[in-house]
């Protein structure tokens, strides 16, 4: 088969052990993301399979009809939201899906409360301009760590603040209620509660129609000026331009973010940049929760898996039904 795989930033795809697997097919990588569709038809149109790496790159019903050799389209990970899955059934494409890892986003989250509460990377920096302890940071032991979604992630990253000595909070849906109460955790009165009385509040709620926006800037201005928000799971969540505002106006007082509603961020003049990445109070990181060694091993070791069960007529992990051509 011929296979391409766009996105891949690193040039990581090819080092993976699991890339073993496909030896004997025709393997094109693309290490950088494009949005034009004339680019897109152009690196896909000899494609008979794409193996997608997580949801950089969107595939909708205009760019499928100008891939009539494509066959299989299959996903790292689970999530699918970026797939057309109706265009790809009309057109006999086939989407397989795999499995997801909590312990990579979860343990980059708490990565961030660490180093934001404590300023590392301030002090960093600080350190390489000759300067010599410029801040005090703040340690977590004793204070309220808010948990907004008790999901697989939210889950550990509460297991974590336990470990640290803190305070856990939780709210979200029903379930997460109910299973934060049956792992003795506390159960905030309300979405409102939890904002004003975390210390900490990491987010941790799958994005979708009823949960885009879901943090507003009335949630954010609830905060204490000395807390910290973390979001690692989609920048949708929050209230478009909310989050910036309200670093400004001090509540929040600290933020350390992974997601953005463009991704990559398009590189601009210096002036010109995501206004998070130009303040002192915001610490930033390039969409790495699930970027390490280990996730990128499961995830593309189950797409690989799936190219080859199609290949051999035994379609595996397929959402959707189709054809045969």
């Amino acid at each position: 088969m011929n296979i391409v795989i766009p996105d891949d930033y690193q040039d990581a795809v090819r080092r993976l052990d699991c890339f073993a697997k496909l030896r004997g097919h025709d393997v094109t990588v693309f290490n950088d993301t494009v949005k034009d569709l004339d680019m897109l038809e152009e690196r896909f149109r000899d494609a008979d399979a794409l193996v997608l790496i997580r949801e950089r790159t969107a595939i909708g019903d205009e760019l499928l009809s100008r891939l009539p050799r494509l066959r299989l389209i299959s996903q790292t990970g689970k999530g699918a939201s970026h797939i057309d899955v109706e265009a790809c059934t009309r057109r006999g494409v086939a989407v397989a899906v795999g499995t997801g890892s909590p312990y990579a986003p979860a343990e980059l989250t708490w990565a961030l409360v660490l180093a934001a509460m404590r300023r590392v990377p301030q002090e960093s920096a600080s350190l390489r301009a000759g300067g010599w302890q410029q801040v005090l940071g703040t340690t977590v032991r004793g204070r309220t760590l808010g948990i907004f979604g008790y999901g697989k992630i939210g889950s550990l990253v509460a297991g974590y603040g336990r470990a640290f000595g803190m305070n856990v909070l939780v709210w979200g849906r029903e379930g997460s209620q109910t299973r934060a109460r049956r792992d003795d955790y506390d159960v905030a009165e309300s979405q409102r509660a939890l904002f004003a009385e975390s210390d900490v509040l990491s987010l941790h709620v799958r994005l979708d129609d009823a949960t885009r926006g879901i943090v507003t800037a009335a949630d954010l201005a609830r905060m204490k000026p000395t807390a910290l928000i973390v979001n690692t799971s989609r920048a949708e969540l929050i209230e478009s331009g909310a989050l910036e505002a309200a670093l400004h106006a001090g509540r929040p007082g600290l933020a350390a973010v992974d997601v953005y509603e463009e991704e990559p961020i398009p590189w601009k003049a210096a002036d010109a940049q995501h206004p998070l990445l130009s303040m002192d109070n915001a610490v930033c990181t390039p969409h790495l929760g699930y970027v390490e060694k280990d996730s990128y091993e499961l995830y593309f070791g189950q797409a690989f898996d799936n190219v080859l069960a199609f290949a051999e007529g035994k379609a595996a992990n397929l959402i959707n039904a189709i054809k045969k051509r």
